[in-house]
């Protein structure tokens, strides 16, 4: 879909309430389908590749969450959907949040999956800026070591790395660069109006789980789910699970 002057691409299944699953760093929406199938029979699931990822453009220069934000609600209204659910994994938390600093009264509930509110601390900072260099000089073969890092379950390495090698280096360097410049979201969080699931597996490794406890601390109406035995990627690592947690979101 043509959105902010670049071609958005998406796939959508299931009935219900729109819930719209932004996707982490440096993956695709098809990081989400092992968790497709658990929810579309009470959502309908729309999995957006973020620009610069997937078979989206992947326009050059630095990226920002607002921008990538922007896109999801051009991509929203291009389908007619005022309202939903929004839940991302890790980087698409931090694009979650600030869909929902932006256009609050669109979001019907929040899931964040192995993410944070807080902003990088410098040396983090700087270590994306030499990533982006890394990926500049020698592709995406400077990040394919991530998949090691993105599950506890040595078995499915082979396809995070897979999605991983499948993308865009102008898009990872442009995202590296957002998540970099990101701002800090924790003062935002007590602005939640709506229902919030946060879900962290305890064996995570790239963003710790206290990350989760610190935002569960701001949201006294937040659900925090802990998982035990799971890595970064709950969608992959425990797709029941993780569902069974955003339904929680419906708070039925």
């Amino acid at each position: 879909m043509a959105v902010n002057g670049i071609s958005l691409a998406y796939e959508r299944s299931g009935t219900g309430a729109p819930l719209l699953l932004v996707h982490g760093f440096p993956l695709d929406h098809r990081s989400w389908q092992p968790l497709v199938a658990y929810l579309q029979a009470r959502f309908d699931v729309i999995l957006p590749d973020l620009r610069g990822f997937g078979q989206s453009d992947a326009p050059p220069g630095c990226y920002d969450m607002e921008g990538l934000a922007s896109d999801l609600a051009a991509l929203l209204d291009g389908l007619g959907i005022q309202k939903t659910f929004i839940a991302g994994h890790s980087m698409g938390g931090y694009v979650s949040l600030a869909f929902a600093r932006s256009v609050p009264a669109r979001v019907l509930g929040l899931g964040m999956i192995s993410s944070q509110a807080i902003a990088d601390l410098p040396e983090r900072k700087t270590g994306r800026y030499a990533t982006a260099g890394q990926v500049a000089i020698h592709g995406m073969s400077a990040v394919a070591e991530m998949a090691e890092k993105l599950t506890a379950n040595a078995d499915q390495q082979p396809f995070f790395r897979e999605l991983i090698l499948s993308q865009s280096p102008q898009g990872v360097m442009g995202a590296l660069m957002a998540m970099a410049e990101r701002p800090d979201s924790s003062a935002l969080l007590p602005s939640f109006q709506f229902p919030v699931v946060l879900v962290h597996g305890l064996a995570d490794n790239l963003i710790l789980p206290q990350r989760s406890r610190e935002m569960k601390a701001l949201l006294p109406q937040a659900e925090l789910f802990e998982l035990s035995g799971v890595g970064h990627s709950p969608a992959v690592e425990a797709p029941d699970e993780t569902a069974r947690c955003l339904q929680k979101l419906l708070r039925e």
